[in-house]
């Protein structure tokens, strides 16, 4: 915007105010990743190995290995067949990679803290 000669920008104003920096983005994990863990903490809560689950839920020690890695995006019905084979329902392992992902969210949030904001803060109380 060009300058007008008589006109200036008012001391304090919104052009003199410092602009918040942005607030660090927390990196969503991928369902597959979270799926994964989720996978094989239950699987070594049980204390099997990859074989005995595997040949349970009918894929290779391979392909369940890289599910719970996150390298392997499985399908609703492998998913189902690994949940059944470690004696969970679809339901109730859903639920838990939920609980993970809140809880890892929660953590994130902890530790970088709420987004700063630069300035006064204003705070209206309704009477």
């Amino acid at each position: 915007m060009a300058e007008h000669p008589r006109l200036h920008s008012i001391p304090g104003g919104r052009h003199d105010r410092p602009r918040p920096e942005p607030a660090e983005p927390v990196e969503e994990p991928l369902w597959r990743e979270a799926l994964g863990r989720r996978l094989r903490a239950l699987r070594t809560e049980q204390r099997e190995t990859l074989a005995e689950t595997a040949g349970r839920a009918g894929v290779s020690p391979q392909y369940l290995s890289e599910v719970e890695r996150g390298r392997k995006d499985p399908s609703s019905e492998m998913i189902a067949a690994l949940a059944g084979a470690l004696g969970v329902t679809l339901i109730g392992l859903t639920e838990q990679v939920v609980r993970d992902l809140h809880q890892q969210r929660r953590t994130a949030f902890a530790t970088s803290g709420p987004p700063r904001t630069a300035g006064p803060t204003m705070y209206a109380l309704a009477a």
